[in-house]
């Protein structure tokens, strides 16, 4: 504690010194056309040496002046630009005073004002060695939201209500910074924000150190860098109609000075949502014979109202500090879970022996807050350090009622059974985080480093009480309370150098992790405590000038989420449970990826990844007491290799096609129910993206993707293939103020799917049939500055990641 407190002081005392020591200055001047007239409202930005990235920038007034403040001091490019006139670019340099510039003249371009149309450009594809980067910038994406973008980025899947990417659930940033939203929340999140703001989508395979151990396949939302001052809002609503009809709607706000941003947004999402699963489980005695067949229909209905609000507040103290407030709030006061199921129970031969039905009906509230904290310092040795504290705090609730009726073969009534549960969970997020990086060897080479501590507080309980003759008598064999405490502790160091046409990336993580969970009626307690070394590497080779070569490898961790290593047990109806496993090991996973480019259009890749106490939920068969419980288990290996082909390109200047396709085999071993088994199957995934742009202005765009599932394996479970297929049209109207869209989901209705599972003395399988066929209609306007760019910024932790899995 003490060390800590002496390193706090020594960070304060080195920030509040570059504050103190740091001087920035004045650039200013005047814009005119060719006759001397001002130009009013031009933008005049300040660029970068080295890369010409924007730096600072600014506005004419109606005068036709301008003033940048908080220059820092150097050499720079100046652009001047406006409509219809050809920029002007200038090299000045900052030394020790304010700068004050000899009057800009802008000349006309050759098109007459009334002639220059703004045409949007196409989406880019650049595969680098880690990662490849989705351009959307000023495409006809950037006219919807940020699911759809999500839908057109190459190899992302939006699978069931939850993102892939390779057959494994990535982490979402923006900006560098994790979403801290659940799966569902962060759904809602994404399909209530505009892309209008959104630069590129970076798909990371292999994250280096600077990421958390947990960090598999990272998914980066790189927002745009605003320069000008302003106001911009936006408004938009959403209706959609599958099974049953949903909606959001949603606003966007933004403002910008030249010493604060505010960014504010705030959507609505009224859902309600079907899904019909047909299952059979084939219950199978010591002697492996089949003694009892079950056959089940279940319709589950979920009714839901989500409010979201984020906010994000930038205060510029000056050119090289930033402070930042931001929050993400949701709360979500109404959830209705209901399931009607209906089970028939055979003899080996099909004789009717009994049936019974069920209803399940759950109510569930809860909220999920969490408020950041940032500094940022830019140093003039160009270095950077980066400070972060976060909170999140959440809270949830349920109250279910079950009740089943069970009937003789002659469908007269036996008899029937009842019982009702509540339960809570609270939980508490704190993490603190800070970054440096250090550039030297004129910028060739960079050295970063840093440290994190996240720690966290969650209790939960449940009660169950049976319902006799009306009345609740508690049921303390199925009650229990369960306190849990995570504290990781973590640093890495990362180094990366470029030199004549090679790139190389080296980098280290080492975490410690404390575990502590105790079941309060039971008294079992769970105690997990190790450190790991997680080691990065990137090489890339620039053969020529179309053909790249690299290669990469990561080592990662991926923890139980709190409800995995809960023991609770939930009953989705009497033979049916949800339960967790304290006795949960987190997995390994070392990753090894190498592959080739040709001409920036045409890749190539082979992977494998060797995987250490995977887990996922399994259903698994308590054939002595006729029980299907969905646990979450450890296997002993995973191994997946595989290799992949890429290819985007132009086919005419208003279509654009997206290829991929992969050759992947999954080999798992485990031992279940004391026996070992080992099971491998080949499987392909093949996507087939058409982006198409139509009228002189290239305001009316169609997209239509296909993608192709064959028959894969999850935990010795086999998911037959699938055909996913999405169309959507969008229109710009409203002087590009506004727009209209028009899209179709799961065309030729091949998305649903069967899972079997059939090893040992485990038989059942499934046949899932979602909400996932719908026609959607969209409208958003924009008003203010359409100009501006927003500072939202989504903070992000993984712990926050883990607070609910899907249900089931």
């Amino acid at each position: 504690m003490n060390f800590t407190f002496r390193a706090s002081l020594i960070i304060i005392s080195a920030l509040a010194s570059s504050m103190l020591y740091s001087q920035d200055f004045l650039v200013s001047g005047n814009v005119t056309d060719s006759q001397q007239n001002p130009v009013s409202f031009a933008n005049v930005v300040l660029l970068s040496v080295t890369d010409s990235t924007a730096v600072k920038g600014s506005t004419t007034d109606e005068k036709g002046l301008f003033e940048i403040k908080n220059v820092s001091s150097g050499s720079y490019i100046l652009k001047t630009s406006f409509i219809g006139f050809k920029p002007v670019y200038q090299n000045i340099s900052v030394e020790d005073n304010d700068k004050q510039l000899n009057s800009i003249v802008l000349e006309e371009s050759a098109e007459s004002l009334e002639e220059v149309s703004i045409i949007a450009k196409k989406p880019t594809v650049k595969k680098e060695s880690d990662r490849l980067v989705f351009n959307v910038e000023n495409t006809a994406l950037s006219e919807g939201n940020v699911m759809e973008v999500m839908r057109s980025t190459p190899g992302v899947l939006v699978l069931d209500g939850s993102l892939s990417v390779k057959n494994t659930a990535p982490t979402v940033y923006i900006n560098n910074r994790k979403v801290q939203l659940s799966n569902s929340e962060l759904m809602n999140l994404l399909e209530g924000s505009p892309a209008s703001s959104i630069k590129s989508v970076e798909v990371i395979t292999n994250p280096g150190a600077k990421y958390d151990a947990s960090d598999g396949i990272v998914i980066n939302i790189v927002m745009g860098k605003n320069l000008i001052t302003g106001y911009r809002g936006t408004v938009f609503t959403n209706y959609t109609q599958g099974v049953y009809p949903r909606y959001n709607a949603g606003t966007t706000n933004f403002y910008k000075n030249n010493k604060i941003n505010v960014f504010a947004s705030y959507s609505y999402n009224n859902d309600k949502i079907a899904r019909v699963s047909d299952e059979q489980v084939n219950f199978i005695d010591t002697n492996d014979a089949v003694y009892e067949r079950w056959d089940s229909d279940f319709d589950r209905t979920t009714k839901s109202q989500t409010h979201t609000i984020n906010t994000n507040f930038d205060y510029f103290i000056n050119n090289n500090n930033t402070l930042s407030f931001s929050s993400n709030l949701l709360f979500l006061p109404n959830f209705d879970y209901k399931i009607n199921g209906q089970t028939n129970v055979f003899d080996p031969n099909y004789n009717p022996l009994y049936n019974f039905d069920n209803t399940n009906n759950s109510s569930d509230n809860k909220h999920n807050l969490g408020f950041d904290l940032d500094y940022v310092s830019n140093f003039s040795s160009g270095s950077k350090l980066s400070l972060n504290v976060h909170l999140t705090t959440y809270d949830y609730n349920r109250d279910q009622k079950v009740n089943s009726n069970y009937y003789f073969s002659d469908s007269n009534l036996n008899f029937s059974n009842a019982f009702e549960t509540t339960s809570k969970q609270t939980t508490l997020i704190n993490t603190a985080q800070a970054d440096y990086s250090l550039p030297f060897s004129e910028n060739t080479a960079s050295l970063s480093f840093g440290v994190k501590g996240s720690f966290v507080n969650t209790d939960s309980e449940i009660n169950q009480y049976s319902i006799v003759n009306g009345n609740p008598f508690f049921d303390p064999n199925n009650s229990n309370a369960f306190d849990y405490k995570e504290n990781v502790l973590a640093a890495y160091s990362e180094f990366d150098k470029s030199w004549d046409r090679w790139d190389l990336n080296l980098g280290v993580r080492v975490e410690q992790s404390d575990i502590k969970g105790k079941s309060i009626v039971t008294n079992n307690s769970l105690i997990q405590d190790y450190f790991n070394w997680f080691p990065t590497a990137s090489l890339s080779f620039q053969a020529s000038e179309k053909i790249s070569v690299y290669s990469n490898y990561k080592r990662s961790i991926k923890r139980p989420d709190y409800q995995s290593l809960n023991p609770f047990r939930f009953f989705l109806n009497d033979n049916t449970i949800v339960t967790g496993n304290p006795n949960l090991q987190p997995a390994l996973t070392d990753h090894f990826v190498v592959g080739g480019s040709l001409n920036y259009s045409f890749f190539v890749e082979a992977y494998y990844k060797d995987i250490q106490s995977n887990f996922m939920e399994l259903p698994l068969q308590d054939n002595d007491n006729n029980l299907l419980i969905y646990t979450p288990t450890n296997l002993e290996s995973t191994i997946d290799f595989g290799f992949d082909f890429l290819a985007y390109f132009d086919l005419t200047s208003w279509w654009n096609v997206y290829f991929a396709t992969s050759f992947f085999n999954i080999e798992e071993q485990a031992i279940i129910n004391d026996s070992l088994l080992k099971k491998d199957t080949w499987s392909n995934y093949s996507e087939w993206s058409n982006s198409l742009s139509f009228l002189e202005d290239n305001s009316l765009s169609l997209t239509f993707t296909l993608v192709y599932i064959s028959k894969n394996q999850q935990g010795f479970q086999i998911v037959d293939a699938q055909l996913y297929s999405d169309l959507a049209i969008k229109k710009t109207i409203l002087n590009k103020r506004g727009s209209i869209s028009l899209s179709a989901a799961d065309l030729f209705n091949q998305q649903d799917y069967n899972v079997r599972t059939k090893y040992l003395r485990q038989d059942n399988s499934r046949f899932l049939n979602f909400d996932n066929r719908y026609i959607k209609l969209g409208f958003s306007y924009k008003f203010g500055n359409t100009g501006l760019e927003t500072n939202q910024r989504t903070k992000a932790r993984k712990e926050r990641d883990r607070l609910e899995k899907s249900d089931n």
